[in-house]
């Protein structure tokens, strides 16, 4: 990598720490700020809930494409503008419209920033470094929303709105320092020679969404990646929430402990996992992540079955939260690279938004679920779904691991040397590269070898 690149991408670290510590001053309270702070309701404070999930879902399929045309810099930029003004709009709002409308303002520009900055590191790394980077990103993001929750809880008071108002204008800045440090980035023109493509090949129309469904390993990547998101990240707040006060019995100031559990063991073990992942196929890492989380839905569901001693109970409750943690930081180094890896390199934007939708997706669909079984007192099916559908992570991981080269399986096979044509398997140089995903003849991958 060299010494540009590496700057590039300490400073977009840097700048979505900086975000995510803003963000995590509001994320934990803001259901209780339009509930009862802004007394308009728990049904207007879910709907909140719905429109950040709604607005991104209008906004992501549409973003890619504009990522690839444009660049991901001036995307990022007008994104964090939206997210930015969104946020003081929910901060001052105090009437049902007002803040449906600023959370949809903040909802999209968060939606924006997401696959721009994704697409940032992919341009800033190579398929070599890749990886650690991701890691690092990921790792950044879960301390900067831990600082910013536990400051925040510092500073919060339910009755006093000005309090609220207070944290929602440091998100706000927050978002705008992040704009500051991203216009100090300096990226490659789109389809320039630095992308890895020649210009030629970097200037023919893109595929589309067609030409995603076509490809075979991302589809299976997408599938898996939203059982991925409905079975961890889709439950933290409904189901698994639910299942451990209602049925394993812990406090409320518990659950607190459970979270902390899993944001400690994501910071302690990251970069422990990310060493002894490197060198292995990334399939079988996440193969490995859904058996992980079968243990963890499996210790919930014991949890909720120990009839006396509330200790054990809460241990069980607690490993459950401690082992997603560690099947997150196995994910981190592994999903958000191999996304990178299967697209084509004017396609790059238009992949990462097809996997933020599909995560998106996964978020909103596993609260909704999750909570609708709890509701209903079906708990003992709520374990059994999820501890199937963990099962079902290693199935997709294992099968899409057929669909993939060695080098986007395990990049530490190409030697340090960039593929030229990561969106499936390599052609001939010369050939038309604008249809499918044929398999060229054996010795036809062409390499530029690049320095780390």
């Amino acid at each position: 990598m060299t010494l540009e690149k590496g700057a590039n991408l300490r400073r977009i670290q840097l700048g979505n720490a900086l975000s995510a510590f803003g963000s995590g001053f509001t994320v934990p309270y803001l259901f209780l700020y339009v509930a009862q702070v802004r007394a308009l309701g728990s049904g207007t404070a879910g709907a909140v809930l719905a429109v950040f999930a709604a607005a991104a879902l209008l906004v992501l399929p549409l973003v890619g494409r504009v990522i690839d045309q444009r660049g991901p810099l001036p995307v990022a930029l007008v994104g964090v503008g939206a997210t930015s003004v969104g946020a003081l709009g929910v901060g001052v709002s105090d009437t049902a419209p007002s803040v449906l409308a600023a959370a949809a303002l903040m909802g999209g520009g968060i939606a924006v920033i997401q696959p721009a900055l994704a697409t940032m590191i992919v341009w800033s790394s190579t398929t070599a470094t890749r990886s650690r980077a991701f890691a690092t990103q990921f790792l950044l993001l879960n301390l900067g929303l831990g600082l910013g929750g536990l400051l925040g809880g510092q500073i919060v008071d339910e009755h006093q709105p000005s309090s609220f108002t207070l944290l929602f204008s440091i998100e706000a800045v927050m978002y705008l320092v992040l704009g500051g440090v991203l216009r100090t980035v300096r990226l490659p023109k789109p389809g320039g020679a630095t992308t890895g493509m020649s210009t030629t090949e970097a200037d023919r129309p893109g595929g589309g969404w067609r030409q995603m469904l076509s490809h075979r390993a991302m589809l299976l990547l997408c599938v898996m990646g939203f059982v991925l998101f409905f079975t961890c990240y889709g439950q933290f707040e409904s189901g698994l929430a639910a299942y451990a006060v209602e049925v394993t019995g812990i406090s409320t100031s518990t659950l607190g402990v459970a979270l902390f559990a899993n944001t400690s063991v994501i910071v302690v073990a990251q970069f422990v996992v990310l060493r002894l992942a490197e060198g292995r196929r990334r399939s079988r890492i996440v193969a490995l992540v859904g058996l992980v989380w079968t243990v963890a839905w499996l210790a919930a569901g014991v949890s909720g079955l120990v009839p006396s001693g509330q200790a054990v109970a809460t241990a069980l409750l607690i490993s459950t939260y401690a082992l997603f943690g560690l099947g997150e930081a196995m994910l981190s180094p592994t999903v958000a690279p191999l996304v990178a890896d299967l697209a084509p390199q004017r396609m790059v934007g238009q992949y990462n938004s097809a996997f933020a939708l599909v995560k998106q997706l996964g978020v909103a669909v596993g609260p909704a679920v999750g909570g609708l079984m709890a509701a209903q007192g079906l708990h003992a099916a709520y374990i059994v779904m999820l501890v199937l559908c963990s099962l079902g992570i290693s199935v997709l991981a294992l099968w899409m691991g057929r669909h993939l080269t060695a080098e986007q399986d395990n990049p530490s096979v190409a030697g340090g040397s960039r593929i030229i044509r990561t969106g499936g398997p390599s052609v001939q140089p010369g050939a038309d590269t604008t249809e499918g995903h044929a398999a060229p003849p054996a010795g036809a991958t062409a390499v530029v070898h690049t320095a780390s």
